[in-house]
C-alpha cells in the first residue's frame, strides 16, 4: 500500500487555503469591541470580516454593487455560509481577509474566504450565494456578463478599461460622472462646472466590464509645454480603488505624447496626499475655488 500522507491530519487541515492562493485581501485591524471575555475576537465577528471582504472584493471587480445589481436587474442573497476555525484573532491584530470566487454555478456563486494573520491561517469558510429576482427572491441564472468577470478576475485579467479622447465621444459619461461628484455631492454650482474648454480638451473615462463609467478627468493646453490637469473625478462606490490614480496617469501619458513637459493642476486640499503620492509638488498658497480651498501643484513629465 502506498503512503497515507494526511494520517494525523484531518481532510480540512489538508487542503487549507494559504494567502497566496487569493488574489484580493483586504485588510483590516481588530478593534477593541470585536474581542469577547476570552480576549480573543468573538467567533461571530469573522462572518463580519468576510462580509466586508466581499464587499471589497466587488469594487476589486470594478463592479459597484448597487449599480451592478440594478444594470443585470437582480440581486444576490445569502444562501448558506459555514467557517472552520483554526487560530484566533486577538486585539490590535493586523490581519488580511481573503475572497476568491470558487465556482459559478447556474444560479449560485460560491466564494471562498480566509482570515490569516501574516501567512497564519486563523478562520476558513464558505459563503453561498443566489442570484434572484430582488422582487420574488426567487433563484435566476447568472448572468453571462456577471460569469465572465468573476472567471476574469480569477484568472488575472484586468477588470478596468481606460479610454482617452474627445468630448464627443467621451462627454456623455463625463458628464454622468462629474455631475453626481461635483455638482449633486460637492454642490458646486452647476454653471461653474462647464466651460468651453470641455469641447476641445482631452478627456479620459475608465470603464468597468459591464460598460459603467466610474472615473474621469481631462487636461487642458494651459501654456506652451504645460498641460493643466482638472475635473478628476471617481463615483463614490469606487474611490480607494485605483481608479484616480490610473486616470491621473493616462491624463499625463497623453499630455507627454502631446510634447508637454510639465502638468500643473489645482488640487481641493482634501486630495493634496493623493497627488503628492503622484510626485507632485505644492506651488503657492491656499486659494479658493468654487468656495473650496485648493492649491496648485506641479510636476515635471519625463521624456
Amino acid at each position: 500500500m502506498g503512503q497515507d500522507k494526511t494520517r494525523g491530519q484531518t481532510p480540512a487541515a489538508a487542503a487549507q487555503p494559504t494567502r497566496s492562493g487569493f488574489r484580493f485581501l483586504d485588510r483590516l485591524r481588530v478593534r477593541w469591541a470585536e474581542i469577547d471575555a476570552q480576549r480573543i475576537v468573538f467567533n461571530g465577528h469573522y462572518l463580519m470580516y468576510f462580509d466586508t471582504a466581499v464587499a471589497g472584493y466587488w469594487r476589486a471587480l470594478a463592479a459597484p454593487y448597487a449599480q451592478t445589481m440594478e444594470q443585470l436587474g437582480g440581486d444576490i442573497y445569502v444562501r448558506k455560509a459555514t467557517l472552520e476555525y483554526v487560530a484566533s484573532a486577538v486585539y490590535d491584530d493586523v490581519l488580511h481577509v481573503g475572497v476568491r470566487c470558487a465556482r459559478v454555478g447556474t444560479s449560485s456563486v460560491l466564494f471562498s474566504a480566509a482570515v490569516f494573520r501574516q501567512e497564519q491561517l486563523l478562520v476558513s469558510g464558505e459563503l453561498v450565494y443566489v442570484f434572484a429576482d430582488p422582487h420574488t427572491q426567487t433563484s435566476r441564472p447568472v448572468p453571462q456578463a456577471l460569469r465572465e468577470v468573476f472567471v476574469g478576475y480569477e484568472a488575472g485579467e484586468a477588470m478596468v478599461e481606460l479610454r482617452v479622447g474627445a468630448w464627443a465621444e467621451l462627454g456623455r459619461d463625463a458628464t454622468a460622472i462629474r455631475s453626481d461628484v461635483f455638482v449633486q455631492e460637492q454642490k458646486i454650482p452647476a454653471a461653474l462646472e462647464w466651460d468651453p474648454e470641455d469641447a476641445t480638451c482631452v478627456h479620459a473615462v475608465a470603464y468597468n466590464r459591464f460598460g459603467l463609467p466610474l472615473a474621469t478627468g481631462r487636461w487642458v493646453q494651459h501654456a506652451p509645454g504645460v498641460a493643466k490637469v482638472g475635473r478628476m473625478a471617481v463615483i463614490a462606490a469606487m474611490r480607494s480603488a485605483g481608479l484616480g490614480a490610473s486616470i491621473l496617469e493616462a491624463l499625463m501619458q497623453s499630455a507627454r505624447a502631446a510634447g508637454n513637459t510639465e502638468v500643473v493642476l489645482h488640487a481641493q486640499m482634501s486630495a493634496s496626499a493623493f497627488y503628492r503620492r503622484a510626485g507632485f509638488e505644492v506651488r503657492g498658497g491656499v486659494f479658493e475655488e468654487a468656495g473650496i480651498a485648493h492649491i496648485e501643484m506641479f510636476k515635471p513629465l519625463a521624456a
